[in-house]
C-alpha cells in the first residue's frame, strides 16, 4: 500500500481493522503518506494495542476513522468501548465525525 499511496498521492486510501497483523506497518504509512487514513473498525477498542492509541492521540489523530463493523460488532459496544479508552478529548470528534467529514468532503 505505501507504494500506491506514493504512485498515486490524490487517491485517498482507508486501511482497515486496525491493519492486523500488519499493525505497525499500517501506522508507518499512514505517518509518511497524507493520503492514507486508518478505519479502526473489526475490533473492539478495549483490544487496540497501545502503539495504535498513541499514534491516534498523537500524529495520527488527522486519520484515524469510526468504524464498528455492525452486525458483527454493534456500535454502541464500539462506543462504550471508545468511552472508555485512553483517548484525548480533542481527538474523539476528530475520530468519531471530523476526519470523515473531510476525507469525505462533507460539510
Amino acid at each position: 500500500m505505501d507504494d500506491v499511496a506514493a504512485d498515486f498521492p490524490s487517491l485517498r486510501i482507508i486501511l482497515a481493522h486496525p491493519g492486523w497483523p500488519w499493525q505497525a506497518e499500517q501506522l508507518a504509512i499512514a505517518r509518511h503518506k497524507a493520503n492514507v487514513y486508518i478505519d479502526l473498525s473489526g475490533w473492539s477498542p478495549k483490544y487496540f494495542p497501545a502503539e495504535l492509541v498513541e499514534h491516534m492521540n498523537g500524529p495520527l489523530q488527522n486519520s484515524c476513522l469510526f468504524g464498528s463493523d455492525w452486525p458483527f460488532l454493534a456500535p454502541e459496544r464500539w462506543m462504550a468501548d471508545f468511552a472508555a479508552l485512553a483517548v484525548k478529548d480533542t481527538v474523539r470528534p476528530k475520530v468519531l465525525r471530523d476526519n470523515a467529514r473531510r476525507l469525505f468532503k462533507i460539510a
